[in-house]
């Protein structure tokens, strides 16, 4: 078994970030000054935004073939260039198509060099160990929010937002990209090479189960990410107030995970995920209780769901079918979770437009059968 160097959690973790600011939270400070600038309107950015989560659900089951059979460490490679090259579309775009195009081809960035593509460098450098590696990795990357809208914006006011998109294509090609070519370690070659191609995975039981249930997380937690303001609003919080404990759940994201990692990493990973499950309903419910005042509980459960549940998408796999085929199947598991993460904001401001009462109730309603789903996920070994 190979040692994992110390750099190695660290390099990914900064990929993270670097992934997640330069995606899925570049446009929270830059979709309007681009709009502003190129007479869209407010909502065409992410309109593109979506389609590139709906070209990431296309391309994600290809993907976890490609790391399978090149290893984590080129896929992420390709990630950076990727990334770079959508993000230079971006920053030159001379109209509002080639905008619009260039924020749809993050889509390709994303399947390829989120999560599932470093927690599956982990487990070639460590096998079914590599549960608190994984867990360091997803906490490091939940900064990814925290450090790129205020970098992002940084950069927008210092220059203008083509020169924020540029910022991050360099950070891809000038320090992801040469730090994982040179930390990460490369797959022997006879694992590179196999003599003949592998047979495919079949979907059962425990894999559906599995997708239902990070399919439901991602679903609440792209449309906590789209709305928490305006329903904490909607609930009889000032602006102001909503904002700020709209800030919480990051910050209880990062605890979740830090928790996890110092406290819970000897557990068992399915209570893990199912203490995840419940922790959105918890704060619903604080909140339906105690009115206004408590409404910061929404944030706080949901973010710290939501921390848990990021964890458990790596690390439940792992326990359940153990290391053989985890790219494949973790891109399997976690392809339902890329289609309704494009379709959620949509979806909750619907249910938000009848009452935040009905949101809160539907989004706990998705939590618990979440939660039901935990049942019965033994590994491939057990009785």
């Amino acid at each position: 078994m190979l040692n994992v160097s110390r750099a190695v959690v660290p390099v990914l973790g900064l990929g993270q970030v670097v992934a997640f600011a330069s995606s899925y939270y570049l446009l929270g400070v830059l979709a309007d000054p681009m709009a502003r600038d190129l007479g869209l309107d407010p909502a065409a950015p992410f309109a593109a935004l979506s389609a590139a989560f709906l070209l990431s659900a296309v391309l994600t089951p290809w993907a976890g073939r490609l790391i399978e059979r090149r290893g984590g460490r080129t896929v992420l490679a390709a990630s950076n260039v990727a990334y770079a090259a959508a993000l230079l579309l971006i920053g030159s775009a001379p109209n509002s198509w080639v905008l619009l195009i260039g924020i749809a081809a993050l889509g390709f960035g994303m399947a390829i060099g989120l999560y599932g593509t470093a927690f599956s460098v982990l487990v070639e450098l460590k096998g079914a160990a590599a549960r608190r590696s994984i867990t360091a990795v997803s906490l490091i990357g939940a900064l990814g929010g925290g450090v790129g809208w205020p970098l992002s914006r940084m950069a927008a006011e210092a220059w203008d937002w083509r020169a924020a998109c540029l910022m991050w294509a360099l950070a891809h090609l000038a320090v992801c990209l040469p730090l994982g070519l040179t930390v990460l370690p490369k797959r022997p070659c006879a694992e590179s090479h196999a003599a003949a191609p592998a047979p495919p995975v079949g979907w059962d039981r425990r894999m559906a189960q599995m997708a239902g249930v990070f399919a439901g997380a991602w679903f609440v937690s792209t449309a906590m990410g789209a709305h928490l303001p305006r329903l904490l609003a909607d609930l009889g919080m000032s602006l102001d107030r909503a904002a700020w404990a709209a800030g919480l759940m990051a910050a209880s994201a990062i605890g979740a995970r830090l928790f996890d990692l110092v406290i819970l990493h000897r557990s068992h990973p399915v209570a893990t995920a199912r203490l995840g499950t419940l922790l959105h309903p918890a704060g619903a419910a604080i909140a339906a209780v105690g009115g206004s005042r408590f409404a910061a509980a929404i944030a706080v459960g949901q973010g710290g769901g939501n921390g848990l549940l990021s964890v458990a998408s790596g690390v439940l796999p792992l326990h359940v079918f153990g290391p053989d085929r985890y790219a494949v199947r973790q891109a399997m598991i976690l392809t339902p979770a890329r289609y309704l993460q494009a379709v959620a904001p949509a979806a909750y401001a619907v249910a938000l437009d009848v009452s935040p009462g009905f949101a809160l109730a539907a989004s706990s309603a998705v939590c618990l059968v979440m939660f039901a789903l935990t049942f019965g996920l033994r590994p491939v070994s057990a009785p």
